[in-house]
């Protein structure tokens, strides 16, 4: 049962004044981004409930603006998109089916596999792989054959990962940490994220420089940031829908080391702080070289971290009726 207890004392949350202090740039086109999506849901509709569109527009714009703040317009707009299509298909068949209704997960997600992997134009009488192949069209028109497989990689892992989580929602314990920690960057979108940054932000790593122990550092701290800041912000309204406990950081926590809630989140809020500063740290490292290539990475990757934490604050993850939400759109 879920143990709402322990859930009614102020949690601890990590301290980023250190590392990410407020308040974050944004870009002046998230008002314009924000109808830009709500325009595009007219023609490809994800959502069915009025509500759920426009918080999730609104999360999803703001968030965008913050995720890539020097993009174009246009760039924005993709992105956001993209931020949008990934979150209503966790909404409506992730988290939706995940428990009651897994077979509708599957299925839905083969219809997705076929579009990456360059089937025909789909229906439209499924907006899903209908809005994603136009998605991918248009990434495919603004990048390389190389940015563009990265991130169609990207997505059908994250895609994977969505499917596996809603196998194991059910029984959270049974899940190893060490399993979960290496799933939840793609459960939480970052992955796709930091692929998109490439393409938002219309440069390119070369193969050396994707390959330098810093630019893996970097990534896999602001990965892990990511899943776990997005953890500590749903858990309560994650539990309270019971019965069972929240697949999530701070349930595995406690099936590792024992102990309360209250300890579980301090223990996940030291992590997040640690991993933080390693974030920080790659940052200034890269930011610092001459290549003006790993210095844009790295100010990329310091955006997508500054997003996640801003975005756990927003309206979305107020109420029972939030879930864990991904990345900056959620």
């Amino acid at each position: 049962m879920t143990d709402t207890g322990d859930a009614a004392t102020i949690l601890p949350r990590p301290d980023f004044t250190a590392t990410f202090p407020g308040p974050f740039p944004a870009s002046l086109h998230g008002d314009h981004t924000e109808r830009q999506l709500l325009g595009w849901l007219e023609e490809y509709p994800l959502l069915p409930s009025a509500e759920a569109r426009s918080v999730l527009v609104n999360i999803t714009s703001h968030g965008a603006s913050r995720t890539f703040p020097t993009a174009d317009p246009d760039d924005l707009v993709l992105f956001a998109e993209l931020l949008l299509w990934l979150t209503a298909f966790d909404d409506v068949h992730g988290e939706g089916n995940a428990a009651g209704a897994p077979a509708i997960l599957v299925d839905g997600t083969a219809e997705l596999m076929l579009v990456l992997a360059g089937g025909s134009p789909p229906s439209l009488m499924n907006p899903f792989p209908a809005a994603l192949y136009s998605l991918l069209a248009r990434c495919r028109a603004r990048t390389g054959p190389a940015a563009y497989l990265r991130l169609a990689a990207s997505l059908r892992d994250t895609l994977m990962a969505l499917v596996w989580e809603a196998h194991h929602v059910t029984e959270p314990e049974r899940v190893a940490l060490a399993t979960y920690l290496q799933m939840r960057p793609h459960t939480v979108f970052v992955r796709t994220i930091i692929a998109a940054a490439e393409i938002v932000l219309d440069y390119e790593l070369a193969d050396a420089q994707r390959a330098l122990a810093a630019v893996r550092h970097l990534e896999n701290a602001g990965a892990n940031l990511a899943g776990w800041v997005n953890d500590l912000a749903s858990y309560e309204r994650e539990a309270a829908r019971g019965p069972m406990q929240p697949l999530s950081l701070p349930t595995l926590l406690r099936a590792r080391h024992g102990g309360n809630l209250e300890e579980a989140f301090a223990r996940a809020s030291g992590m997040c702080e640690n991993e933080a500063a390693v974030a920080r740290q790659w940052i200034i490292s890269l930011a610092s070289d001459p290549s003006r290539t790993l210095t844009t990475h790295a100010r990329a990757l310091e955006d997508i971290v500054r997003s996640f934490i801003w975005h756990t604050s927003h309206a979305r993850y107020q109420g029972p009726k939030c879930g864990r939400e991904p990345g900056p759109t959620a």
